[in-house]
């Protein structure tokens, strides 16, 4: 997937999900993610108010560490990269990926569309394969070239 590892049993493959739940403390929700910023993994705490403000981010080593807490509390997002069928290549499959990190909600109806996406050679690397990916915004673009072949 992206490197991402899971801290609890979510059930959900890949991803920094919060271990095994929040905990409330005096009317605030702590959550714990394990940083993915740097190589460091700095086990993070996010503490959340009864309002749903965070009231303070704990456990990060460095700024990358605070900003991925906060990203990853209030709006998950994830790089999808996958493949889509091509025709007229010398290999059947194109790598493909998001040009921009998609909300987490939409991972799993992203790669069910692109799974009916085909595409014919030439392709170049940064090509446009599906713009505006499920009303997104984000593009999925070509991760490398792809020649046209007589035999494909």
């Amino acid at each position: 997937m992206s490197g991402l590892r899971p801290t609890g049993d979510t059930g959900e493959p890949g991803g920094a999900t919060p271990d095994d739940g929040p905990v409330v403390d005096a009317g605030h929700e702590v959550t714990t993610y394990l940083c993915i910023g740097c190589p460091l993994g700095c086990r993070l705490e996010v503490e959340e108010s009864a309002e749903h403000e965070i009231v303070e981010v704990r456990g990060f080593s460095c700024r990358r560490g605070e900003r991925f807490a906060r990203q990853e509390h209030t709006d998950p997002r994830r790089t999808v990269t996958t493949t889509v069928a091509v025709t007229g290549a010398r290999i059947p499959r194109l790598p493909v990926r998001t040009a921009a990190p998609l909300p987490k909600g939409l991972v799993r109806a992203l790669c069910d569309r692109l799974a009916s996406v085909r595409v014919a050679a030439p392709v170049r690397r940064g090509e446009v394969v599906l713009a505006d990916a499920l009303g997104s915004g984000i593009d999925v673009v070509a991760s490398r070239d792809l020649d046209r072949t007589d035999a494909g």
